[in-house]
C-alpha cells in the first residue's frame, strides 16, 4: 500500500494493511479488486493498494486464518475468489483497532497541538 500523495498521506505503518483489510471486509465477502477500491475510497483516494501488496497480504491473512474464501463471479461476469472475515479475523481486528488508536494517541501526545 502506498500513500498516494506524499508527503501528506505519509507513510502507513507496517500491519496497517491487514487491519484496513479486515475492516474492510466486516461488510462482507469481497474479491481483490473491491477491497482495494473500498479502500481507495474510504481513505478519500489518499491510499492507493497496489496488487503486488494486496495478494500476498490476502493470502497471508487466509493462512492465519483470519479469513476464508471461495470461488465466485464477480460482476463482471468472472471468476474471482471471494474473501471474509472468520471469528478469528475478527478478534484479530478487534485487538489491531485497539493497537492503532493506542499508537496514534502516544504519538499524538509526542507531537502536541497544531498551535505550539
Amino acid at each position: 500500500m502506498v500513500p498516494k500523495e506524499p508527503p501528506e498521506a505519509g507513510e502507513v505503518l507496517q500491519g496497517t494493511l491487514d487491519m484496513l483489510i479486515l475492516r474492510t471486509l466486516v461488510l462482507g465477502a469481497a474479491h481483490g479488486h473491491t477491497i482495494a477500491q473500498a479502500i481507495e475510497r474510504t481513505s478519500e483516494n489518499a491510499l492507493e493498494v497496489e496488487q503486488g501488496s494486496l495478494y500476498p497480504a490476502l493470502h497471508r491473512l487466509e493462512d492465519r486464518g483470519w479469513l476464508a474464501s471461495e470461488w465466485g463471479v464477480s460482476e463482471n461476469n468472472r471468476r474471482a475468489k471471494y474473501y471474509r472475515l472468520t471469528p478469528k479475523g475478527r478478534r484479530e481486528l478487534a485487538a489491531a483497532t485497539g493497537r492503532w488508536r493506542r499508537m496514534t494517541r502516544a504519538i499524538d501526545l509526542i507531537l502536541g497541538s497544531e498551535t505550539e
